[in-house]
């Protein structure tokens, strides 16, 4: 047993050492942009702004659920860090001298990655809040970008990463279960219905141009900087 988490242990490193390996001046400007709460607020805000639109009503019981979600995901991710207590590649001794560092170390142990874990439960749970393939499409692979980060920056290895966007994509769907339970005993007469509520393909494609212009506007600013400090 203890031969084969050591094996894990090392095709982890070994899969984190050629990630993290690939690197460039240009994405070590933007990568710890993507990967702050803060850079995505217009992407968050705009969210909330079509679950308003779409939930009326009953979208005070789908925004407090949504932060619920992150709450349960941020603290529950934290926990599983101070107990299992496995060290970040950046405070690792057998591989520390090997990290691509440029952003903060972060805190000594992370298992499991809490960025990893609050983007996909606040993925899981949109997803099935607006029924959209193409907004599914989208807000995946946000999440996938922002825990991605995590590996870029070396304070998290792939399966810090995996685990965290795994349980929170079960965080995620419990608590759209748990809007339904809620709906069934509560808000049954209050409209829309959860089961016949989704975006419009023009509602996403309105939303992915936020999405686009965001980023654009964050690749021309990390651009920018990039040229500053060459300067």
């Amino acid at each position: 047993m203890i031969a084969l988490i050591q094996s894990i242990k090392q095709i982890d490193q070994s899969i984190f050492l050629f990630f993290n390996g690939m690197h460039n001046p240009f994405w070590d400007v933007v990568m710890p942009l993507f990967t702050q709460t803060a850079t995505w607020s217009i992407f968050y805000l705009t969210l909330l702004y079509f679950i308003i639109r779409k939930y009326r009503m009953k979208a005070i019981a789908a925004l407090v659920l949504l932060a619920l979600s992150i709450v349960i995901a941020d603290q529950f991710s934290v926990f599983v860090k101070e107990t299992v207590q496995r060290l970040r590649p950046t405070h690792d001794p057998d591989i520390q001298h090997l990290v691509h560092n440029v952003y903060r170390k972060g805190g000594l142990y992370g298992y499991f990655s809490s960025h990893a874990t609050n983007t996909f439960a606040v993925a899981a749970f949109t997803a099935r809040l607006f029924k959209n393939t193409r907004f599914q499409l989208l807000i995946y692979f946000w999440a996938a970008l922002v825990s991605y980060t995590r590996i870029y920056l070396g304070v998290h290895y792939p399966f810090d990463v995996l685990t965290g966007a795994l349980v929170g994509l079960l965080i995620g769907q419990l608590m759209y279960r748990l809007f339904l339970i809620i709906e069934n005993r509560f808000l049954l007469l209050k409209l829309p219905k959860l089961a016949e509520t989704s975006l419009s393909n023009q509602e996403t494609f309105s939303l992915f141009m936020v999405f686009l212009i965001f980023t654009a506007t964050v690749l021309l600013v990390a651009n920018q900087l990039l040229h500053a400090q060459l300067i």
